[in-house]
């Protein structure tokens, strides 16, 4: 899906609006006792001592019960791997270190978790209630460093039932072990749900042995390329019936369960190249399908592509045991329907309304195919607009509007709006170097959410399932990458859809988070430290030399630093005010808590070219219209520059340019094609006509209109795949100016952008 947003998150915002989530009215109990433990239990009794885990201890199960076996089983593969404990399992009465017991009658997923000076007891009704007791044991034993457990009573169940990530595999293809992975470490964080998009324009990702086209045709692309460069090799891939039933069998070990979505009637375009017929007879352009945005092209509403559809289907379902199969539901244009004499003669016969109506016939069609096998349809926020069956629920993007509709209409709901749960949003001004969309998401932006609006009565949000975090992959490459998206981010919806909706405190909660990162990192995890690693705004003045740079990070928390280049500890200097010195430097920066170094940091030389460069992430696009961090199409394998862009008016502003004694220019840029499916707002993007063939790069002060103050020739870039320098005289100035960078074009393909700007002096 292409959500559109705005680059919006400034340092200010950072320094003063990172604060304690405020707490909802209601029920407000005192908070426990602060532990290591994510999500925050719902009730925590301290005890008198603790209890030491030392290997070849035991953990014991009742004979017979192979539930709390497998919880067993995960306990101490945990242990193991984060811990380098050994723990025997075996089958008998209490009596070891560690016991797991049945108590009827305690909440569906809940747990009882007892630690003494003499051991350890875990107690549930159901098997996830004895995984999620093992799991807060395991946190607890890798919060310190000597497996010393404190002695605790924990009461605990889910606020929720549905707590849920989404990964797109359809727009970027992610390995069967890494979703292996991915489903490690949300059980280890209690989240439930693995909403799994298999299906959308740009790729097919699921095996369908009765059309096999779907993944020869459908699951590859050749990515899109700027014109004139080298035309990048075939991806894709697609997961084979095999493997998908591996993964929803060890993803069922872990209680998460998954839920495949197969889009329909619009994101089909990947079908309908692979059978034509499915769709409506409009020609597809070669090499659209590595278009992003929102594609034309609908399944056509003939009963054999009902059919097909059925079919699709029947074999997801013999796949996937998951109660709710996701048929998207979203963003179909509606244009070739309404141009097709067939699609508008079937309208009338049906004596519906139009073609929302339509959707909502052919969405009812599928739900009732669903419900005769026992499943339940559910479907993004759109199903609504065309009237759906009782039974069908209701997943909320467009903002929570959907969520409230969906809930007064008596549908079950759950809670993923944009951009706040979109994991493909960046979590930082700068973006740490990696693609997304252009506005921010940060850790503290997705704690804050509320997922029970108060429009809602009572007996309304009982029909509110749960919430999810959404990872779309468009501008998400590779695993690497999917991962330091989704964490920690994730863990906020771990947490807002476990613990009590009050207390919340987002201090409290990051500390929990560091943890966390900490355990998750022995099991792969690679997340971001956004949340955590200082940002510097910086300012420099001529005439005295002096560089002054302000200091904060998202969680608010202490930051040290020091100025000779070694790495500062918990002794060093306390960043309290704006620090200002005189080049050269190099300061190093980390965000402390009760002494305790945190994940991320800052580290930058300053010297006299450094300070007069500002590369991508500090430049400040002009309208923010449509802000995209894109990576570059080059090279086709290693590194790849990545440039924050309006696409719709591509234009950057460097702020504050000293300007004293600059005599050149440059500027390195880097071409990217305009794959982008925007409809018609692709014809207001217009721009200055060139005065030679390939273009001119612009500067001009403090306005992007009158004179150039310096012009840079595109034509030395125009067949580099890579980025390339221009340099340029440039007009002198004196003291501080806004400078604004343009280019001159006949359209939006290439579209150029600005890696970054270095004012130089004469040599």
């Amino acid at each position: 899906m292409f959500r559109l947003a705005a680059f919006a998150l400034t340092l200010l915002a950072l320094a003063g609006g990172m604060e304690k989530a405020k707490a909802q009215p209601g029920a407000a109990p005192a908070p426990p006792p602060a532990l290591a433990v994510l999500p925050r239990p719902v009730s925590v009794a301290a005890g008198a001592g603790s209890f030491q885990l030392r290997s070849g201890g035991a953990i014991v199960v009742a004979p017979g019960d192979q539930g709390a076996r497998r919880a067993a089983q995960r306990l101490a593969d945990l242990l193991l791997r984060t811990r380098g404990l050994r723990l025997a399992i075996r089958t008998g009465k209490r009596g070891g270190a560690i016991g797991f017991a049945r108590i009827p009658g305690l909440p569906a997923e809940g747990y009882r978790l007892t630690v003494t000076p003499r051991g350890t007891t875990i107690a549930a009704s159901d098997d996830a209630g004895l995984f999620y007791g093992g799991i807060t044991l395991w946190q607890l034993a890798t919060a310190g460093g000597e497996n010393r457990i404190p002695a605790t009573a924990i009461e605990d169940a889910p606020r929720f039932a549905w707590r849920g990530l989404m990964l797109d595999s359809a727009r970027h293809f992610q390995s069967p072990a890494f979703i292996r992975r991915l489903i490690d470490w949300m059980a280890a964080s209690k989240l439930n749900r693995l909403h799994w998009h298999l299906v959308d324009d740009q790729g097919w990702r699921l095996q369908i042995r009765k059309y096999p086209r779907l993944t020869a045709i459908g699951a590859w692309r050749v990515p899109a390329s700027a014109p004139g460069a080298p035309p990048l090799s075939r991806e894709g891939g697609f997961y084979s019936q095999a493997e998908v039933r591996a993964i929803v069998a060890y993803a069922a070990a872990r209680h998460v369960t998954i839920v495949p979505e197969i889009e329909m009637p619009g994101h089909a375009l990947s079908a309908i190249r692979a059978y034509p017929r499915l769709g409506m007879g409009v020609p597809i352009p070669p090499g659209i399908e590595s278009d992003w945005g929102i594609f034309p092209w609908l399944y056509n509403v003939d009963e054999p592509t009902i059919g097909f559809l059925d079919d699709v289907l029947d074999e997801v379902m013999a796949l996937f045991p998951s109660t709710y199969i996701h048929v998207g539901g979203d963003e179909a244009v509606k244009d070739q329907w309404k141009a097709d004499p067939a699609v508008q003669a079937k309208i009338r016969a049906l004596g519906l309304k139009d073609e929302n109506a339509l959707q909502g016939w052919l969405v009812k069609r599928i739900e009732e195919h669903l419900a005769a096998h026992g499943r339940r349809l559910i479907g993004w926020d759109e199903i609504l607009e065309g009237g759906v069956a009782p039974s069908a629920a209701v997943m909320s993007w467009r903002g929570i509007s959907g969520a409230i509709a969906a809930a007064q209409g008596g549908h079950d709901t759950v809670l993923s709006p944009a951009p706040i749960l979109y994991f493909d949003n960046i979590q930082s001004p700068g973006g740490e170097g990696q693609p997304g969309r252009g506005s921010v998401v940060s850790l503290g932006d997705v704690y804050a959410f509320d997922p029970a609006p108060a429009t809602l009565t009572v007996d309304q949000q009982r029909h509110i399932l749960g919430l999810q975090g959404n990872l779309w992959t468009e501008h998400v490459r590779g695993d690497a990458r999917a991962a330091f998206m989704a964490f920690p981010r994730a863990l906020a919806v771990a947490e807002l859809g476990w613990s009590p909706a009050t207390p919340r405190d987002f201090l409290d909660f990051a500390d929990r988070v560091a943890d966390q990162l900490d355990r998750l990192a022995k099991l792969g995890l690679g997340a971001s430290t956004a949340a955590f690693a200082p940002i510097a705004a910086e300012s420099f003045d001529t005439k005295s030399g002096l560089v002054t740079i302000k200091l904060a990070n998202q969680i608010g928390s202490e930051m040290r630093y020091t100025l000779d280049g070694t790495m500062p500890g918990a002794t060093a200097a306390l960043y309290t005010a704006p620090l200002s010195f005189v080049v050269p430097a190099r300061l190093r920066a980390r965000g402390f808590r009760g002494g305790h170094a945190l994940p991320g940091g800052f580290d930058r030389i300053y010297d006299p070219a450094s300070v007069r460069r500002r590369g991508n992430a500090e430049l400040r696009t002009c309208a923010a219209r449509l802000n995209l961090a894109l990576e570059d199409d080059a090279p086709a394998q290693g590194r790849r520059a990545v440039f924050l862009t309006d696409i719709v008016n591509p234009c950057w502003i460097y702020e504050k340019a000293p300007m004293d004694g600059i005599a050149s220019i440059a500027v390195d840029v880097g071409q990217l094609p305009f794959n982008f499916q925007i409809g018609h707002d692709r014809d207001h993007i217009v721009f200055t006509p060139p005065r030679t063939a390939e273009g001119e790069m612009e500067v001009r002060a403090d306005t992007c209109t009158g004179e150039p103050i310096a012009v840079l020739p595109l034509a030395p870039a125009a067949h580099n795949p890579g980025v390339t320098t221009l340099r340029a005289t440039i007009r002198p100035l004196s003291g501080a100016h806004d400078l604004c960078f343009t280019y001159t074009a006949r359209g939006p393909d290439p579209l150029w952008a600005v890696a970054a700007v270095q004012l130089e002096a004469p040599r």
